[in-house]
């Protein structure tokens, strides 16, 4: 990832002292950057993103979108402000911050800015917003919150089921595991899929694999954010002293914590990404994660703004599938050598059945 200073949120309250007035409130104050190639933009048009908690440098959701309004400003030629959030605290003054910057499109990354993104779409209805991993109450049927929201949404159920396949085929124990952050459905539709998956594999192969840390619906283990705490670790742990050799652990940074039980428990134990192939975006990863569930989320922010800026923002909901490659998995990387055989073909077998229909998965997005 590009590196470049963000400007961290005051969720006390305290802003940074601006030139705008207008900007000088709770939240924090855009980050402004220069397209790249040239000190001077060659539009006008200024694309704006707000992160979540996780922040532009989790290794995953957030990073992704942000790569992608990177792409997408340095092919137009664009300026671009970006306001990373500390908390949920932070969600409607950041939104407001660039909003009194003249944004022209604003993307917020994740479901939780979705009640700030509605109320600042209606408030603002010559600005666009792209929301990501929300539906913003739109139900595909013409009935939309605000006309000026694009939803980016993720059947992640599809490629988490591939994921649940290979953890079922690569573990040894006979017992996989999975927790979030918390049961909000854009996490739940990951341990669905990835259950589902496991059960698959148990009816196709005459195998008994066992999934721990999720029951279905918000039955589960969730740490109850999204930060890379010590609750994060212990969540982990409680689910390899189960004897899991698979942890799939969904919420952003929390894998962190999972990354840390792996260590000190000193076993053989295999990690699963999401969002991002955690190989490429962490490389502390690479002897521990057997693959990861993808949401192409940089190929689509990116694909939407290009197409803002050159004046064709389309409102309508985007839904990433198998078929339309908004989601996948990663390659296995080290794990090539230690997955069997035959395990890649028969993925490719499921991931066909997936797209035809003749292996159902069910997910929220149903």
């Amino acid at each position: 990832m590009k590196k470049k200073q963000f400007i961290k949120a005051t969720t006390g309250g305290t802003a940074l002292l601006l030139a705008a007035a207008t900007l000088a409130a709770c939240g924090s104050a855009p980050d402004k950057g220069s397209s790249s190639g040239s000190d001077e933009p060659t539009t006008d048009y200024l694309p704006c993103m707000v992160s979540d908690a996780g922040g532009f440098d989790d290794h995953s959701f957030n990073q992704l979108g942000y790569e992608g309004l990177e792409q997408a400003k340095d092919e137009l030629g664009a300026d671009w402000k970006t306001v990373e959030s500390n908390s949920e605290n932070d969600y409607k003054p950041n939104i407001d911050s660039l909003v009194a910057a003249g944004c022209n499109t604003i993307v917020t990354v994740g479901f939780a800015l979705s009640a700030a993104t509605v109320e600042a779409a209606k408030a603002n209805p010559d600005i666009d917003f792209v929301l990501i991993d929300d539906a913003a109450d739109n139900d595909f049927n013409g009935k939309v919150d605000a006309p000026n929201i694009k939803p980016l949404l993720y059947n992640t159920a599809q490629a988490a089921f591939l994921a649940g396949y290979a953890a079922a085929d690569y573990s040894k124990t006979g017992v996989v595991g999975t927790y979030g952050g918390q049961p909000y459905p854009t996490v739940t539709i990951f341990m669905d899929g990835y259950k589902q998956g496991v059960d698959y594999y148990d009816q196709e192969n005459d195998a008994n694999v066992k999934v721990v840390g999720f029951e279905g619906g918000d039955k589960g283990a969730f740490t109850g954010g999204f930060e890379a705490n010590e609750k994060a670790t212990t969540t982990a742990k409680s689910i390899l002293d189960q004897d899991a050799d698979v942890i799939m652990p969904v919420g952003g940074p929390i894998y962190q914590g999972a990354l840390t039980a792996i260590k000190d428990s000193g076993k053989d134990i295999a990690l699963i990404g999401v969002d991002a192939d955690f190989y490429e975006t962490d490389p502390d990863t690479q002897p521990y994660v057997l693959t990861s569930v993808l949401k192409n989320m940089k190929q689509s922010v990116y694909e939407t703004i290009l197409a803002a800026g050159k004046g064709d923002f389309d409102p309508t909901a985007y839904v990433g599938t198998l078929e339309n490659d908004g989601v996948g998995i990663a390659p296995f990387h080290n794990f090539e050598d230690k997955v069997s055989p035959d395990l890649q073909g028969k993925l490719d077998d499921v991931k066909q059945g997936i797209i035809d229909g003749s292996i159902p998965v069910k997910s929220y997005l149903d």
